[in-house]
């Protein structure tokens, strides 16, 4: 079987790396908000190019912090609205309706399967605030025209950069293009840690001080609390961990990207339909999704001879039940095709030619 993501053999690659740096906080007796935590933000800050790192619980609470800040300092207030991509992963949701705002959701562009930059000001109304970019599969989402309309209507860019490590566009990474973003460190991403954590990065002080506090119980000074905050913290080994595998993230995204090379220059079947290709630096392929109409028999076919694939995502954020009173009957027809056809192929850093190479015949021969 060839699996979808083997988080074993991804951590065996650097296990002596990683055992030495967990060893060392497991003797420091030193377990939460330490100089390892301390140590990881100021290097992931560095590496997206940001003046602040906040490290906290998961992905989805370095969104619904950033928002919260928003909110907290006066910026945003309840039912104002955030635009958001129709087909990104629910947690991108959460985020903005955690907070009492509205998600509006635009059409993805097909070919690159990001916000489509065209659809974006027929969307904003007195109440939009922010859009809220996300690099969804690893791809760049940004553009230009994107950067020109948050400019036009003053509006607060916000990136989920929860599967976008080490993407970058025009030499600046993804994660220090708007003014905030999230970041998750789930294992299975291209920086993973050995359980839950995130974090998020910006250049804004009084904003990377906000979310700071509201993830520490919304204290600032032990035992003051200026805020109702939650307990959402990065822990020290995670941290240990995650240095330890950012200093081969770089690495590592080239080997995705050997593999997406093959897939992109070798698949050749006209029942399967691949996106458009992006270049190097603007895509670190966390995902590499492939379309196609009969995706169930496909995946079926695949499974039995031995090749684990998964889809991210069957159902789109506003045909899910706990929006139903949200999006009553919405109609989003390129969000929902692109739930039905996608189906995501296996890619990391440690799948071997031979590998990849059956993978690739076999969608070949699909008939």
């Amino acid at each position: 079987m060839i699996p979808f993501l083997s988080l074993k053999d991804i951590t065996a690659k650097y296990a002596d790396e990683i055992h030495s740096a967990v060893q060392r906080v497991v003797d420091s007796g030193w377990y939460l908000q330490g100089k390892k935590n301390e140590a990881f933000e100021q290097h992931y800050a560095d590496y997206i190019g940001t003046k602040y790192c906040i490290g906290c619980g998961n992905g989805l609470d370095a969104l619904i912090w950033i928002y919260r800040a928003y909110i907290e300092l006066g910026i945003m207030q309840p039912g104002d609205e955030v635009i958001v991509p129709a087909n990104t992963y629910i947690a991108s949701i959460l985020a903005i309706t955690e907070n009492g705002l509205k998600a509006v959701l635009v059409e993805p562009d097909p070919n690159t399967l990001e916000l489509d930059e065209n659809e974006i000001e027929e969307a904003i109304t007195l109440r939009t605030k922010s859009i809220l970019l996300v690099h969804l599969y690893g791809r760049c989402a940004y553009t230009e025209k994107i950067g020109e309309i948050c400019r036009k209507y003053n509006l607060k860019l916000v990136e989920d950069n929860a599967q976008a490590h080490g993407c970058t566009y025009k030499g600046q990474k993804t994660g220090s293009l708007g003014e905030a973003a999230g970041h998750s460190f789930y294992p299975g991403k291209n920086l993973g840690a050995l359980g839950d954590g995130g974090a998020v990065t910006t250049d804004n002080k009084e904003m990377a001080d906000c979310i700071r506090a509201l993830a520490n119980y919304g204290s600032q000074k032990k035992y003051v609390f200026k805020y109702r905050g939650r307990n959402s913290r990065l822990d020290e080994i995670q941290t240990a961990v995650l240095d330890v595998r950012l200093c081969h993230l770089d690495e590592d995204n080239h080997l995705r990207q050997k593999v997406a090379a093959y897939y992109y220059e070798n698949i050749n079947n006209p029942l399967i339909t691949l996106p458009s290709r992006m270049s190097d630096e603007n895509n670190v392929y966390h995902i590499f999704p492939i379309f196609c109409e009969r995706r169930d028999d496909l995946q079926k076919y695949l499974k039995e001879h031995g090749v684990q694939t998964l889809i991210h995502y069957p159902i789109p954020p506003h045909l899910q039940e706990c929006y139903t009173d949200e999006w009553n009957e919405l109609s989003l027809p390129i969000a929902e095709r692109l739930a039905k056809q996608e189906l995501s192929l296996p890619i990391s850093q440690v799948m071997t030619e031979k590998e990849v190479c059956n993978i690739v015949e076999l969608l070949n021969d699909f008939r």
